[in-house]
């Protein structure tokens, strides 16, 4: 693994697609020619930076709704069950988009798998201005997760087209998708508590940030070399390689824990910060949302330079104690610490999955490792879909406050279970090195 892929892969975090540069999603990097420069006025800097914001602000977009759920929950009078279902069905979108078009901007180009994907965001953006009940919901959310699963690695891809050498193009993959959640979230939050037309200003300034996008695209040059093979390449490809498979069933469980949290805080987060503070203000919902992301992106890019093992275990270890906190908060009915919680979860967040991440995707083949990463992230993004589902529907049967801490006690306990399978791993190998040592000693 080269030094730039390393700090990809350590510098990602959940709740977004592996970043182009990772060993494994096999984007060709293109060479901007001059007949291509002087064509564009874009500069090669300028469309670097262009590009930065545009991963931001797809991620921002797709994180936006989440502050407004209960807003339309209270309007339209939906169950939590059919909250978590608009939340699962961005999921659903998302994976079947990434998993068909992942590597398709290799073979049509870059430039127009982004600006089909902002024409589909702009779409959602009106359905979102005209939904007058939760079936537009759905449609808009669906177009969002086909936008994000279409750009996540194309634009990746094109971070590095533009440059190929050093680390900032894996370190602005890593980045900014965190940050346009994080902003997402919090941002929303502020301007549907205090601005005019709650439901509808954000998503006006979005239209016109598209607008503002989809002009800069024209004018940026194509960074990518089309290749043939398109249909080819819209075959989805899973698979756990044999030397592999150990390392992947015990990496599960911090997977699952990681990514299950983070589906909970992106649909049923806000209504249970809103229950606990006993207010209807919804920069509580805004806020735990960019805690978690917030801090899970800080701290994974605090211990990129840590072994992969080491940062799983830490992760984890944060992971459980967070929940834990949050056991706590919901017996106590403290949104206060519930924020401390989300904290503590959000140190965890980041490292327990590029530690897994990296423990696996270590173990493979250069050939095979294509295959396992889309069999990871498969795995994570039904961990997100599935148990925020599972918890709006037992949520509308036994209340919020019941799911919660069932939900936040499952979290603490794959997270504890990841990092005692991690320990005893460590002492078995270390025990082994130990016989090893002994017996070269008697000979």
């Amino acid at each position: 693994m080269t030094q730039q892929q390393g700090e990809a892969v350590a510098g990602m975090t959940p709740q977004r697609p592996a970043p182009a540069g990772v060993p494994g999603f096999r984007h060709r990097l293109g060479r901007l020619g001059e007949h291509q420069t002087a064509r564009h006025p874009l500069s090669t800097s300028a469309a670097f930076r262009v590009t930065v914001a545009m991963t931001v602000l797809f991620m921002y977009a797709s994180a936006a709704p989440t502050p407004l759920y209960g807003v339309y929950q209270a309007r339209w009078g939906f169950s939590a069950a059919t909250l978590t279902a608009v939340f699962a069905i961005y999921i659903v979108f998302l994976l079947g988009t990434l998993l068909v078009f992942g590597s398709l901007s290799d073979h049509i180009g870059r430039r127009p798998l982004i600006i089909a994907a902002i024409a589909v965001n702009v779409v959602a953006c009106v359905l979102f201005l005209v939904a007058n009940a939760a079936g537009l919901l759905f449609a808009a959310r669906a177009l969002e997760g086909v936008a994000v699963g279409a750009t996540a690695n194309t634009l990746g891809a094109v971070l590095l087209d533009l440059r190929p050498r050093g680390g900032l193009a894996p370190l602005m993959s890593s980045i900014a998708p965190a940050a346009g959640l994080a902003a997402g979230a919090l941002l929303t939050s502020v301007l549907a508590q205090y601005g005019p037309a709650p439901t509808r200003l954000t998503w006006w300034l979005l239209l016109g940030a598209f607008a503002a996008a989809l002009v800069l695209v024209a004018v940026m040059p194509e960074s990518g070399t089309r290749q043939p093979g398109a249909l080819a390449s819209m075959r989805p490809h899973v698979s756990v390689p044999h030397p592999a498979r150990g390392a992947f069933t015990r990496a599960v469980p911090a997977i699952v824990a990681v990514w299950a949290l983070g589906g909970f805080y992106l649909s049923l987060g806000p209504s249970l910060a809103a229950q606990l503070a006993g207010s209807r203000n919804l920069l509580w919902g805004g806020a735990v949302v960019f805690l978690l992301t917030g801090v899970g992106s800080a701290a994974s890019l605090a211990v990129r330079g840590a072994r992969a093992p080491a940062q799983m275990l830490g992760g984890c270890l944060a992971l459980a104690v967070g929940a834990g906190v949050t056991i706590a908060a919901i017996e106590t009915g403290t949104a206060a610490v519930l924020l401390l919680g989300t904290g503590i979860a959000g140190l965890g967040y980041g490292p327990a999955f590029t530690g897994a991440y990296r423990t696996v995707v270590a173990l493979a083949s250069e050939d095979d490792r294509a295959g396992l990463i889309t069999a990871i992230f498969t795995l994570s993004y039904l961990s997100s879909g599935v148990p925020a589902l599972i918890a709006g529907v037992t949520a509308e049967q036994y209340g919020l406050h019941g799911t919660a801490l069932v939900y936040s006690a499952a979290v603490a306990g794959l997270a504890a279970a990841a990092a005692a399978l991690l320990t005893r791993r460590g002492a078995e190998a270390g025990e082994a090195a130990g016989q090893t040592t002994a017996r070269s000693v008697s000979r």
